[in-house]
């Protein structure tokens, strides 16, 4: 699957997603450069506990970025309080992530992944408010703020 940026995007069964990004480094690579925690939810598509993030909190104007490779993913205009314990936005910006259906509930749901490094952020779902009804329900751990 061909992601924005030209990134393609493939995964093998049981294995964490492998392609070809503008940023890429090797496993090692990746544990030196995030905390265990960014490591468990951007590399190996874990879930943060829900209302552990201070992102939640976040209400000033910025951007949020991958805390893997830095690329600006969501605005903080379009940040919610979706009320399930997650960092949440109506909408990402432009070319900034790609999409995969992922299979691991009885359910799909649509992933979310950085466009730049293929991080996985999180879900989005088609329960969100006006404008969009998108709800992109983003770990926290995949994130970092940069205030305007």
């Amino acid at each position: 699957m061909v992601l924005a940026g030209g990134a393609y995007w493939a995964r093998r069964a049981g294995d964490t997603p492998v392609g070809v990004f503008e940023i890429a480094y090797s496993e090692a690579e990746w544990r030196e450069r995030l905390t265990p925690e960014q490591f468990a939810v951007l590399r190996e598509e874990a879930t943060e506990r829900p209302f552990t993030s201070p992102l939640n909190d976040e209400k000033r104007e910025g951007r949020f970025h991958c805390a893997g490779c830095d690329l600006a993913l969501f605005s903080s205009a379009d940040k919610f309080d979706s009320g399930t314990g997650w960092p949440s936005f109506t909408r990402t910006l432009p070319e900034a992530v790609g999409y995969r259906t992922d299979h691991k509930l009885v359910f799909a749901r649509t992933e979310e992944h950085c466009a730049r490094c293929g991080g996985h952020l999180g879900h989005v779902f088609d329960d969100g408010p006006p404008p969009t009804g998108k709800r992109h329900c983003i770990n926290g751990l995949a994130l970092t703020f940069r205030p305007a």
